[in-house]
């Protein structure tokens, strides 16, 4: 099995999907059925199924059980599997958040802070890893007007913390195509917006952020359906993950053929948007334009 390597220093979640990948291999390897296996360990076939897409924790006695069901006897790869299901049940740091987070975002969480590429699509707002605290309290607060005023703060302080990624050592990289419209769009009046515009001028100088502008003259474009993010992690054992955010839940979609639509989307909106060079003279355009 392959190390888990840097980028899977942001949590929890890429070492479930690591190991329930290498369980689901051991498992092909020896012919036993999920439901089989789900026997084995006082469950279900769903419940198979969901550890081997690492979407659930582990308990340390079902992996034991699993390993031994699968006949793996080596004991130095048996001792490895186990710390690796320990270390996968470890909270990531956004856990003490948890009174204010939903739990399908706290998956996106852990996959955000373990990937090494993350390419985003905004039409709407300004990407959550480059916002301003007041450009996120202006954002949060429109979907949570009547909150109280501690969990908004502590929604933006939890937005913004989520940056550390970007200046860690090994950050992963971060390509966002957006829509001239988000730039645009007067969240929290002018003054927040030109604090917004300057915070990603400076950003596109970090040598991980690819910033492209889709202006308002290219017309209808490749994302019709909206904004979406496609995550890739350093484990070549882990397939890419698309994430589609809705209202009250997410999409989580890692079949090749889903992946695939959405990577030749985002080509095709990196094609059509400005090149990077670009941007800094749209932002700084954008900026000359706002009221003073």
């Amino acid at each position: 099995m392959a190390e888990p390597s840097g980028g899977t220093s942001g949590g929890p979640t890429v070492l479930r999907m690591l190991l329930g990948a290498h369980l689901r291999r051991l498992r092909e390897a020896a012919g036993v059925t999920r439901e089989d296996a789900g026997w084995e360990i006082r469950s279900s076939e769903s419940k198979i199924s969901r550890m081997e897409l690492g979407r659930v924790s582990f308990k340390e006695r079902d992996v034991a059980d699993l390993l031994t069901l699968y006949g793996l006897d080596d004991d130095d790869e048996r001792n490895r599997l186990l710390a690796l299901a320990r270390d996968a049940n470890t909270p990531g740091w956004w856990h003490r958040y948890g009174d204010v987070l939903p739990n399908w975002f706290q998956s996106y969480l852990g996959l955000e802070a373990s990937a090494s590429l993350i390419r985003t699509y905004e039409v709407q707002f300004i990407p959550g890893l480059l916002q301003t605290p007041e450009y996120a309290r202006g954002v949060i607060l429109l979907g949570n007007a009547t909150a109280k005023p501690e969990d908004v703060d502590r929604r933006v302080t939890l937005r913004i913390k989520r940056q550390d990624l970007l200046t860690r050592p090994d950050p992963p990289q971060i390509w966002a195509v957006v829509d001239e419209a988000a730039l645009r769009r007067p969240i929290g009046g002018p003054e927040v917006m030109r604090g917004q515009l300057e915070a990603l001028l400076s950003a596109t100088k970090l040598p991980n952020v690819r910033l492209q502008v889709i202006p308002f003259r290219a017309g209808g474009h490749a994302a019709a359906g909206g904004a979406f993010s496609i995550l890739r992690f350093p484990d070549q054992d882990l397939p890419d993950v698309v994430y589609v955010e809705q209202l009250t839940s997410a999409l989580y979609m890692d079949k090749r053929d889903d992946v695939d639509h959405y990577a030749e989307a985002m080509e095709r909106l990196c094609v059509e948007a400005e090149p990077p060079t670009r941007t800094t003279e749209i932002l700084e355009g954008i900026l000359r334009d706002l009221p003073t």
